[in-house]
């Protein structure tokens, strides 16, 4: 098992180098010159150049790509063009806020979705099935910033149940877990629908084979055989749709960080779009792909753990 993680995060390098190089075009794109951003549009062409010498912004392209690459080696994604502070000080000031935001939508979306399509399974075309089937469709239904607005109006603003504006970082321990419930069930609800369709679909499928019938002609206990033996081979895909949302949890949170006013990497994304900050820009943009292209090798060894077949391949 320790030669197949070993190998797995070996085989994320050569991803993670190709996503860098496509963080450090995309930046270079971008339309605007950082110098008028810090300097103003008043400065004149000889501060401006002298910034852009500074920067090595005036360094040719393939200098400035191995210049990128050897600082992000040595854990350096640079500084802030409007604050001047190392953009892994921002970073690391917003990422917890993130990541229990991530955490809490993950758990909502495996603790709600795979319960319910294995009900559904069970009782297939009965009321629980018609139940997850519309809990489904209203997941992939609505867009973040849209059922975000309508659970605040309808749990903050008309029932008074959570706060208006997510403050995770101020109260008790139930306050911050109040501030936590609305913006993680917001995310939360996308995978909610994947989770329960893809257990659903694979539990009818197990429970159909043979030796879930040879399980049952024994006299096994029904709830036995479903949730020790059928359920156990279900769980690699569903693995897989966790896996794969994480990218979609990334970009549904800078929708749901706006939306409740919650800190975040999502909300500080925006902030550096806002300002033209190229250097935050890119250092978040660094931070959120090699965040996904951890979450794709965990994912992996997710396999393996669920699956003892994928590490002997």
């Amino acid at each position: 098992m320790l030669q197949f993680i070993l190998k797995r995060f070996l085989l994320a390098i050569p991803t993670l180098v190709a996503v860098l190089t496509v963080v450090f075009v995309l930046v270079r794109v971008v339309p605007g010159d950082p110098t008028i951003v810090i300097l103003g549009d008043q400065a004149s062409a000889s501060a401006r150049a002298d910034l852009r010498a500074k920067l090595g912004l005036d360094q040719p392209i393939v200098v400035q790509y191995l210049t990128f690459m050897g600082q992000i080696a040595t854990g350096d994604i640079g500084r802030s063009l409007t604050t001047n502070r190392p953009v892994l000080e921002d970073v690391a000031h917003v990422l917890p806020y993130t990541i229990e935001l991530t955490l809490a939508a993950v758990a909502i979306g495996v603790g709600v979705g795979v319960p319910l399509g294995v009900v559904a399974a069970r009782r297939r075309d009965g009321l629980a099935d018609w139940i997850a089937r519309i809990v489904s469709l209203a997941g992939v239904s609505f867009p973040a910033f849209v059922s975000g607005i309508l659970l605040l109006i309808a749990f903050a603003v008309q029932l008074r149940w959570f706060p208006v504006i997510s403050t995770p970082r101020t109260g008790g321990i139930l306050d911050r877990l109040g501030a936590l419930v609305l913006p993680a069930l917001n995310l939360g609800l996308l995978m909610v629908a994947y989770v329960t369709r893809v257990t659903r679909s694979g539990m009818l499928k197990a429970l159909g084979e043979d030796y879930v019938r040879t399980a049952r002609a024994k006299g096994m206990p029904a709830r036995i055989v479903v949730w020790r033996h059928a359920l156990r081979n279900v769980l690699v895909p569903v693995v897989t749709v966790v896996g794969l949302y994480l990218g979609v949890l990334i970009g549904n949170a800078v929708l749901t960080e706006i939306v409740f006013n919650r800190p975040g990497l999502g909300k500080l994304i925006v902030t550096a779009l806002t300002q033209r900050d190229y250097s935050l820009l890119q250092g978040l943009m660094v931070v959120s792909a090699f965040a996904i292209v951890v979450a794709n090798v965990l994912t992996d060894i997710a396999y393996g753990l669920v699956d003892p077949r994928v590490s002997a391949q």
